[in-house]
């Protein structure tokens, strides 16, 4: 069984639909894939559709926007209720701080000398229900001041990036409650990827799970080399938290990214659903 538990589509910042992307799912030989977009669940019942249609198991999920010390910190959710108050109510507030930076954040890009207009960015939202960095990379793609969005962030959007500015987003302990008082399992996504084991460093990870009830932890990402994979291994294994694995699939949005590159064992997946059934 292959088993791929955090995908995005164009309903938040992917390039594909939530049915294009099951269909690629079970072209790549998935037998089960997370629809797992940023702040929103809209995207869901068309992928469970299409997941019926082709025979791919579709896990409800989400990809919660949290912070930790004013750095952002992605939180995976599945199985939680999207009917739940409090978390639709974050939700929301998270999308409208997303959407309330993008005029700062285009002012300062023309500072910088690499302008695009708030048009240009709107022209690549598509299905998403707020506008976030991605999208004006994908701006500063289509007007030629770089290559791809990994280097649209690298040189100016990243956190503390010259174009970067601050938004509203919750706290990742209170995310994680959040998650749970909403019927759903909390897993941190890609805790330490692209040098951000500053940010939540194996003592925050374990106040996270004494703390808070932490679910897993993903292990297994693109953004994690060899040495930190297995040292998050351990460390997972140590505080008996679920390991997952998965591609974190962006259509053509994320290079090297590519849908089962990365997967999640099968006793693992059991384990997270008995935790949603619980």
């Amino acid at each position: 069984m292959r088993i791929d538990l955090h995908t995005h589509s164009r309903v938040s910042d992917g390039t594909d639909s939530p049915a294009e992307l099951v269909l690629k799912a079970a072209e790549a030989g998935l037998d089960v894939v997370a629809l797992t977009d940023h702040d929103t669940f809209d995207g869901l019942d068309e992928a469970v559709a299409e997941g019926g249609r082709v025979g791919v198991q579709v896990v409800r999920g989400m990809e919660l926007s949290c912070s930790r010390r004013g750095q952002s910190v992605h939180l995976l959710a599945y199985g939680a209720d999207p009917d739940h108050v409090g978390l639709a109510e974050e939700m929301v507030r998270v999308r409208q701080g997303r959407s309330g930076r993008l005029l700062p954040v285009l002012a300062k890009l023309a500072e910088l000398g690499v302008p695009v207009t708030q048009e240009e960015v709107m022209s690549f939202v598509g299905d998403s229900p707020s506008v976030g960095r991605p999208h004006i990379a994908d701006a500063l793609v289509g007007a030629g001041h770089v290559q791809d969005r990994t280097e649209a962030f690298d040189r100016f959007l990243a956190d503390g990036g010259p174009a970067h500015v601050t938004r509203y987003t919750i706290g990742i302990g209170e995310g994680i409650d959040l998650v749970h008082a909403a019927g759903g399992v909390a897993v941190i996504a890609h805790p330490w990827g692209r040098g951000r084991e500053r940010v939540l460093p194996e003592s925050a990870l374990e106040q996270l799970v004494a703390d808070h009830g932490l679910d897993g932890i993903e292990v297994d990402h693109q953004d994690h080399a060899t040495e930190v994979r297995e040292r998050l291994r351990t460390l997972s294994s140590r505080l008996g938290v679920l390991i997952t694995g998965s591609s974190d699939y962006h259509g053509t949005g994320k290079v090297d990214h590519e849908l089962g590159c990365n997967t999640t064992a099968p006793e693992m997946f059991a384990e997270l659903l008995r935790r949603i059934g619980r």
